[in-house]
């Protein structure tokens, strides 16, 4: 391999970290500078760099440079300051830079980018992109329902790269085994199809037969190519992305994190603050505020959280609504999608159901003990509405989840001193802790990145022939009985500042989850082992 090569392969330069021989072996003398740095030195330097640049769009430009340049670098960077990078590398930044992709692009960071007008090269597109690397985990989307900001074609493949750094920085999933793709079916987003640096294709999304077979061809290329592989939908629109994961879950090792991760975080952080609380899960009234594919996820996932602790069918969905822009859902709403169809409510059950058009108004009649919310409609959850709600629940659990910031139902501050702090509260979005009446309140950030890192680490450590709903519960679990409950405002989930140790909490309950049940393809002996010996360090080797 020539020397230029070596550099230009963010897989294996080290920059001014190569040694002398190094240099010498590999024809590098001369092309760096002389000083041989360690990589502490090569962090300090770059993290004062970072600190130097005027927002977190300049940060994330600058951190997406060293991660095109250097891997190992990249991560040993990030894994020091997990809690501040995340913002910057992931969600609320990211939004601002896959708005703006065609206009900042500079490299495609071994994506593959797949066009539903060249269907032919897919084969061939998906090899380039892995060139020779064994690719255990893909996350695809197809851009239509990016974060809280919608359809942004091809410029999505920014959620795909983001996610897979988190993946890498919390888990330890080796950089150099994942694949960020996109599926550029179209985009309805009219400034896009009339702007001239645009870099996707340039008609509406393709929808129907045309686009599901589009869709199959990538699982079964991929397949093909990859007999390994953990496949992790991300971001699909709400006509579609059930309808992928339903087809494809028995049948290969898959996930969407729109749909499962945000129901399984959701699920630990009710399960955390019922251990503050001291309430049953059996006992509360969940009422969803956004019934689209996070809110009907969410539901789905704390519904079979009731029947393992004992409900019957019935039982459980007495105990669910769903309210989104049309009101509170009932049964004989012509447009209510599959996934919202079991939580609608037969207008008979209320004298005043005509009224119940509003989230106040599904307050007043149902008084839910637990409210969450993914409307994306900022400032929904008023000071009325709350208070409402916390006139007739001791602990009223509030997570206003959507995101980013600008998006959000309710900020934290307002959550507790509208309820004389006694919400028990997570949002979407990182929230500051909260000073009431000398108690400091720890908020808690409903991030999917708590789960779906170890979620992923533990189902391919496990070598598991798919990931069903009883591992996904052993993930929920893992996280909701972390929290101190008897810690004066206590949050109802971990920190994100220590990513990477529940990153292998919930590794180590998913693949013991795995093999307890049959599921591992290999044998495993010590699933803990098998966990730890799965993951990366970002460390520099012998080329």
């Amino acid at each position: 391999m020539k020397a230029q090569q070596i550099l230009n392969d963010p897989f294996l330069n080290k920059g001014t970290a190569f040694t002398a021989e190094e240099r010498a072996q590999f024809g590098l003398t001369g092309m760096l500078p002389p000083h041989v740095q360690t990589i502490d030195e090569q962090v300090k330097q770059a993290y004062a760099q970072y600190q130097s640049k005027a927002n977190m769009l300049e940060q994330r430009i600058f951190l997406m440079s060293i991660f095109n340049e250097n891997r190992v670098l990249f991560f040993k960077l990030f894994s020091q300051h997990v809690a501040e990078f995340m913002p910057v590398v992931y969600d609320p930044t990211i939004a601002d830079t896959i708005e703006n992709y065609s206009a900042l692009y500079v490299n495609p960071q071994h994506a593959a980018f797949l066009s539903i007008d060249d269907p032919d090269s897919m084969k061939t597109t998906l090899a380039n992109a892995a060139d020779g690397r064994e690719i255990k985990l893909i996350v695809v989307t197809d851009g239509e329902g990016i974060l809280g900001i919608g359809d942004w074609g091809t410029q999505g493949v920014d959620i795909s790269v983001g996610k897979l750094m988190v993946y890498t920085a919390a888990a330890g999933i080796d950089p150099s085994q994942v694949l960020p793709v996109v599926l550029d079916a179209g985009t309805n987003r009219e400034s896009l199809l009339n702007d001239e640096l645009y870099l996707g294709n340039w008609h509406e999304r393709v929808r129907g037969d045309r686009y599901y077979d589009f869709v199959d061809q990538f699982v079964q290329t991929a397949e093909e190519l990859f007999p390994n592989m953990y496949l992790h939908f991300e971001d699909f629109g709400r006509s579609n992305a059930a309808n992928i994961l339903n087809k494809y879950k028995d049948q290969i090792v898959t996930f969407n994190d729109d749909i499962q991760g945000t129901g399984i975080i959701t699920l630990a952080g009710i399960m955390g603050a019922l251990n503050i609380s001291g309430g049953k899960m059996t006992d509360q009234v969940y009422m969803s505020f956004g019934a689209g594919t996070a809110g009907a996820g969410i539901t789905h996932r704390i519904f079979e959280e009731m029947l393992q602790e004992g409900l019957t069918e019935e039982q459980a969905r007495s105990r669910f609504y769903m309210v989104d822009k049309q009101g509170l859902l009932f049964d004989d709403d012509p447009e209510l999608t599959p996934e919202q169809k079991p939580f609608a409510r037969k207008r008979s059950e209320f004298a005043n159901a005509d009224e119940l058009t509003t989230l106040e108004a599904a307050m007043k009649a149902i008084h839910p003990t637990i409210l969450v919310g993914t409307s994306t409609q900022p400032g929904t959850f008023t000071e009325s509405i709350v208070k409402e709600m916390a006139a007739h629940t001791e602990r009223p659990i509030i997570f206003p989840l959507s995101n980013p910031t600008k998006l959000a139902e309710a900020t934290a501050e307002d959550l507790i001193k509208w309820t004389d702090g006694k919400a028990l509260v997570a949002t979407g979005i990182p929230a500051a802790p909260v000073e009431y009446n000398g108690v400091t309140y720890e908020i808690g950030q409903a991030n999917n990145a708590l789960v779906y890192p170890g979620l992923g680490l533990g189902t391919i450590a496990s070598t598991a022939k798919v990931l069903n709903d009883e591992m996904i519960s052993k993930a929920a679990h893992s996280l909701g009985g972390i929290v101190d409950p008897t810690e004066p405002g206590a949050a109802v989930l971990p920190p994100v500042t220590k990513l990477d140790v529940f990153s292998q909490t919930v590794a180590n309950a998913v693949a013991q989850s795995a093999v307890d049940q049959g599921l591992n393809k290999e044998e495993i002996a010590d699933v803990q082992k098998a966990v730890a010996d799965m993951k990366w360090e970002p460390e520099y080797k012998a080329l």
